[in-house]
């Protein structure tokens, strides 16, 4: 099975068990879609494994169709279920972090994408993504995106490259709405957003782009992600070079203030 896949199928098996309970009480999918509060078609998707519940929905399944906490046990497992394997740990770590820092020289970090250029970007995908997978994807990035408002607020700082702002994936009309969010998001109190000239001749991320998450406890960790991979390191050694690095291309960069300014000027231009 491969990696695409087996959140897939879990998503199957639990679509599975609601309609085997479903069954049990002897209800229709429409009789139970009015007692949880969501359509027959909602339900048909969940029991099809082409919808991903949301933890309120799995609780209320549970309870109508007294699974005896069985649906809500697998809770977890279906939010991790939302997210390619390679990002699993990495997207728990994420909604775990204090502070989240980022360095992206391809592509629009997946907190800051606008649903558009996020079905641009999963469309190009080589071999092709069918329509299902692009929809649980989108649905995921668009919940990671919660952890931009979350109280208490935790700390995020991205720096992109230039290049990752001037290319037009998905069309103008997607970069156009994908700067504007830039900069909506960047007037958040708890969020700075950099931009990294192309014409700076010292450029300390020259190796690519990575992510520090920092936890509660002030641990760190690293994260690399390239061609479908991605690498978590808590080595210490690893972690201390790549904050050092961070430092670094934060300084060389463009300031908060000039970035956005930057972005506006960008948009003018579009």
């Amino acid at each position: 099975m491969t990696d695409q896949d087996d959140g897939a199928a879990f998503l199957k098996c639990f679509g599975q068990q609601v309609k085997l309970l479903r069954e049990r009480a002897g209800l229709t999918r429409t009789q139970l879609g009015a007692q949880v509060g969501y359509g027959e078609d909602q339900i048909a998707s969940v029991e099809l494994g082409r919808r991903i519940p949301k933890p309120e929905l799995i609780d209320k399944l549970d309870e109508v169709l007294r699974g005896d906490r069985l649906l809500i046990a697998m809770k977890g497992e279906v939010a991790r279920a939302r997210y390619p394997a390679f990002f699993r740990d990495a997207a728990k770590l994420e909604a775990e972090a204090v502070e989240l820092q980022s360095y992206d020289t391809h592509v629009v970090k997946g907190l800051l994408q606008t649903e558009e250029y996020m079905r641009a970007l999963l469309a190009m995908h080589r071999p092709l993504l069918d329509e299902t997978l692009i929809e649980q994807r989108v649905a995921a990035r668009l919940a990671r995106q919660e952890r931009l408002s979350a109280r208490p607020a935790p700390l995020f700082s991205f720096v992109m490259e230039e290049s990752v702002l001037r290319r037009p994936l998905g069309g103008l009309h997607v970069q156009r709405g994908q700067l504007e969010q830039i900069l909506l998001v960047g007037q958040q109190r708890n969020v700075e957003i950099q931009v990294m000239p192309l014409a700076r001749e010292d450029n300390a991320g020259v190796d690519g782009g990575f992510t520090l998450f920092t936890r509660k406890n002030g641990d760190q960790i690293g994260y690399l992600e390239v061609q479908g991979r991605g690498i978590l390191t808590s080595d210490r050694e690893e972690v201390r070079g790549l904050t050092a690095r961070y430092g670094i291309i934060r300084a060389q960069a463009l300031t908060p203030n000039e970035s956005l300014a930057f972005i506006e000027k960008l948009l003018g231009e579009l």
